[in-house]
């Protein structure tokens, strides 16, 4: 009964994993080595890794939600419903959307001309970070980024929290109040889980844009904490929860 949420733990530490690893050791030797260059198409790959698996992790996050509400609201369809082939249906959409979605990105960015200096206000190449130095019409880079953001941060935190309302409803209908704490507590994990991963990203990008006079470092390690703190969090909430 365990399977289908152990297979997207395997996912979701498959993403971490990747994540961490394309942003984290340039960083590291950004402050150890004062290593601060990277070449150009490395940091088209990097930004394209960082933002195609960010977009999978919310789209994993998404499908844990899926997994409780068949798990609480039809437990006895639920090994009918999660099976392995649904299961490896949700991960090939989420890397599809991931990659479709991503894809354009580095190419948009080849095309500028890059006039306003080398430096990128950041640890990491982020896709705004980099248009930033470039010259010429960048609006369609802009509306594009904001709108694959609000896109894909809309529409799976809508679906997530539909999730839980209907988790909800089938919780408090339970007889016991025992059945209801157990109910909960087979979703704590994944309310953790989804907490770590959104918080830092709202709050990001709020300071943006209501705090645009505060001093870079703070914008700088808001961005290193929504990169980093849930691919650290993550295996403490589901280790302890296992």
């Amino acid at each position: 009964l365990h399977e289908p949420m152990y297979l997207f733990l395997a996912m979701l530490a498959t993403i971490d994993l990747v994540l961490s690893s394309s942003t984290l050791p340039k960083m590291l030797a950004i402050f150890w080595f004062k290593d601060r260059e990277i070449n150009f198409y490395a940091c088209l790959v990097q930004m394209f890794f960082l933002h195609s698996f960010s977009i999978m992790e919310s789209a994993v996050l998404l499908a844990m939600a899926f997994d409780r509400y068949v798990a609480i609201c039809k437990p006895l369809h639920y090994t009918t419903v999660l099976t392995r082939t649904l299961i490896t249906k949700i991960g090939i959409a989420a890397m599809a959307r991931a990659v479709t979605l991503m894809t354009p990105l580095p190419f948009l960015l080849r095309r500028f001309h890059y006039c306003r200096g080398p430096m990128i206000a950041h640890c990491y190449c982020e896709h705004m970070a980099v248009v930033r130095l470039a010259c010429g019409d960048t609006r369609f880079n802009n509306i594009y980024g904001i709108a694959v953001a609000m896109f894909i941060v809309v529409l799976d935190l809508l679906f997530v929290i539909l999730s839980y309302i209907f988790i909800l409803q089938a919780v408090l209908q339970l007889a016991s109040q025992e059945a209801r704490y157990k109910a909960f507590g087979t979703c704590v994990s994944h309310i953790g889980a989804i907490l770590a991963f959104y918080t830092p990203v709202v709050i990001s990008s709020v300071m943006h844009r209501v705090a645009r006079r505060a001093a870079p470092h703070v914008h700088i390690l808001l961005a290193n904490f929504y990169l980093l703190f849930p691919p650290m969090i993550n295996p403490i909430i589901y280790g302890v929860k296992t």
